[in-house]
């Protein structure tokens, strides 16, 4: 049953709608995700800055990048490798250079449709611009269950597999021994709510990040002189022009689209639920810096992971190394047995953010439907016993289960975002105007936005910063046109 409905959603449904969506989003929005690229970098000079109590804009993105850097960055793409041949990196490539575009869509529209809490936080995320942008109550809460599901179940019984088999691999520990700790940490975690996992993230998370993008580098830099082989060699086994790999190109396209999406999240619907935390002044601002974590998580970190596999010589067609094995293996013949130890060591702190992360999106969706304490402590139950589960599983399993379900919440979130893109590209229009008149910090104005059901205590009518703003672009306004009439 699981290979079935893999192989309806993967190789037909899926491949056009995230390609075919990302596309469409990337020419209509005239490539906003290239065009907006430095801004990524210079908004974390006012990213830093937050109200007290609130989450800002760089904790949101360290949030989301915790998130997306774990397991499928490096046993996803040793699978994807392993199944699809190198040209499957290619094809990770241009489902995250698309889904940049798809990403700063689906978390500006969570930012626009956020309500604020009792305790003054915000929570947002599809469920609710599925709910407050189409009204349709019943898709929002099949999105929620499906998330529920995704992440706080699925993609956590991979992560607790993939640290289990790399620490067995490492140092020999029994898979069960390495599920019991990991139950042990989270279960200590999950009650620190989203502040903590924030705090934790923002520390963890660059630190993790640029360790493991560093090694690559060291090892890049042993083989520099195989590195422009080694790129072409992605390139043209992606369409099927390399002998080893001709006739391979379903396979190459339909693993990199697959093991793209499970470790960039790019139309899943999952950073948006960490972006509408965030307090910005512009919703479209929060959807430029998210499009950033797309960009580390894939085209800097499993590239890193692609590289070390294809320099180290390890691979070959036809291999059977079961994913973070061959990552091991390969960076272990570049720089040594200890080369094993790093991988293992940053696998753990890359699962450990995510696994946190996780079951903050499962809770943040069970809340939607149900604020009962009960569900609330069966959820942490369940995920507990899941991450021992998927600890003593096997690959087929745990990422079979997981493609299914993570396959139709990105089909559920796709087709709303395709509904609610005209909202998108009306939010996206009015940050071009303001940046345009020479507003440096862009802000909503709740009464351009009338017509659409927003939260008023989450985005005030009565907002200083914006009709100063709007002002400013209105002057500017005047001054064209007095220079156009002269």
């Amino acid at each position: 049953m699981l290979d079935l409905l893999n192989d309806l959603l993967w190789s037909k449904v899926l491949i056009v709608a995230l390609v075919g969506l990302g596309l469409y989003f990337s020419i209509r929005s005239r490539f906003v995700q290239f065009r907006y690229f430095g801004d990524m970098f210079s908004i974390f000079a006012e990213a830093f800055q937050r109200q007290p109590g609130q989450l800002s804009s760089f904790q949101a993105l360290m949030l989301s990048v915790a998130g997306r850097v774990g397991a499928g960055n490096i046993a996803g793409v040793a699978v994807a490798i392993m199944l699809g041949g190198p040209g499957a990196v290619f094809w990770m490539w241009v489902v995250a250079l698309l889904g940049m575009a798809t990403s700063y869509f689906e978390c500006s529209l969570a930012q626009l449709y956020k309500r604020r809490e009792a305790d003054g936080t915000y929570r947002g995320g599809p469920a609710f611009y599925i709910l407050h942008g189409l009204g349709q109550r019943w898709l929002a809460v099949i999105f929620s269950i499906l998330l529920l599901v995704t992440f706080g179940f699925g993609f956590n019984a991979v992560q607790s597999y993939t640290v289990a088999t790399s620490l067995h691999d490492t140092f020999g520990l029994p898979t069960y021994v390495s599920g019991l700790a990991l139950v042990g940490v989270i279960a200590l975690i999950i009650f620190g709510g989203i502040k903590r996992i924030a705090s934790m993230a923002d520390v963890l998370v660059p630190i993790m990040a640029f360790s493991y993008i560093g090694m690559a580098l060291v090892v890049l830099g042993m083989n520099i002189a195989e590195v422009p082989e080694t790129l072409a060699l992605i390139v043209r086994s992606a369409f099927g022009l390399e002998p080893a790999f001709a006739g391979g190109i379903g396979a190459a396209i339909l693993m990199g689209v697959k093991r793209g999406l499970f470790s960039n999240e790019a139309g899943l619907g999952s950073a948006p639920n960490v972006a509408a935390v965030a307090e910005v002044k512009h919703p479209a601002a929060q959807g430029i810096v998210q499009s950033l974590s797309v960009f580390i998580d894939t085209i800097l970190v499993c590239t890193s992971t692609a590289l070390i596999i294809l320099l180290s010589g390890v691979y070959q067609p036809g291999s059977e190394m079961a994913g973070v094995v061959l990552t091991q293996t390969a960076l272990a013949a570049e720089v040594g047995e200890w080369g094993r130890i790093f991988v293992s060591t940053a696998l753990l702190l890359f699962v450990f953010t995510t696994l946190v992360y996780n079951y903050y999106l499962g809770e943040n969706a069970l809340g939607f439907f149900s604020s009962k304490r009960w569900l609330v402590q069966l959820y942490r139950v369940l995920v507990i016993a899941l991450v021992l589960w998927g600890s003593m599983q096997d690959l087929g399993t745990v990422f079979g289960f997981a493609d299914v379900t993570m396959g139709l919440l990105a089909l559920v979130n796709l087709v709303a975002l395709f509904l609610l893109f005209k909202v998108g590209l009306r939010l996206m229009n009015d940050y071009d105007s303001q940046r345009k008149a020479g507003v440096q910090s862009p802000v909503l104005d709740p009464k351009a936005y009338a017509d659409l059901d927003l939260d008023p205590a989450a985005w005030p009518a009565t907002s200083t910063r914006a009709s100063q703003a709007y002002a400013g672009r209105s002057d500017q306004a005047e001054i064209g046109n007095s220079v156009h009439q002269r």
